[in-house]
């Protein structure tokens, strides 16, 4: 199977999106989109896949994102600086961590257990979520510099929040990490542009 394709770049690209939405959304309210949550948080355990969309159980599952994307590409939707801060981020903590193999071995870990949980508690279970925050929390975090999520304080001093929004931010790692490995880059966002938009309209099309 060819990884290294628009398609692929884009899919990954909207993962990273679509977190990035998530995290404001609780961040500033405390609530973010379940389907949409839930998409990204499995794309963490899901290793092996058939497809890039697979990661994410289908195209579906990554609407958020692609429309997300799509709004900031075309001018549709007005800029928003901290998504944008929080994807250029994540992908330059990527970056960091691909250097670091015993980051990598203990995320690995963390993730198999992640999974077991999964299989007892459900995905979305608060058990899950706190383990996935904890993994992110002893690993990424401590990487330089920090993702400073801003928000209300009220929700951002809560636990179960903070445990959803660090295992979003490793859910957005894994979308940069895809990326990535389907052969995506800065220079590549900027001179395929508009073969990026073209794509997105077609995958929007699909859903």
């Amino acid at each position: 199977m060819e990884i290294n394709t628009i398609t692929n770049q884009t899919i990954a690209l909207a993962g990273i999106a679509q977190v990035a939405v998530l995290v404001q959304q609780l961040a500033t309210t405390g609530t973010c989109d379940q389907q949409a949550m839930e998409a990204s948080v499995g794309s963490i355990l899901k290793i092996d896949s058939d497809s890039v969309a697979d990661i994410y159980g289908g195209l579906g599952g990554l609407k958020l994102g692609f429309e997300q994307l799509n709004g900031q590409i075309t001018g549709d939707k007005a800029p928003n600086p901290e998504q944008a801060r929080y994807s250029a981020a994540i992908v330059f903590l990527e970056r960091k961590l691909s250097d670091r193999k015993d980051m990598l071995s203990a995320i690995q870990a963390g993730i198999v257990k992640a999974q077991t949980q999964t299989e007892q508690f459900g995905l979305l279970h608060e058990n899950v979520l706190a383990n996935l925050g904890n993994l992110y929390q002893s690993t990424i975090s401590t990487l330089q510099p920090r993702i400073m999520v801003n928000g209300d304080q009220g929700y951002l001093s809560s636990h179960a929040i903070a445990s959803k929004i660090r295992a979003l931010l490793l859910a957005g790692i894994r979308s940069a990490m895809l990326w990535r490995q389907c052969g995506g880059s800065r220079w590549k966002f900027i001179f395929y542009r508009k073969k990026i938009q073209a794509e997105l309209q077609y995958l929007l099309n699909q859903i």
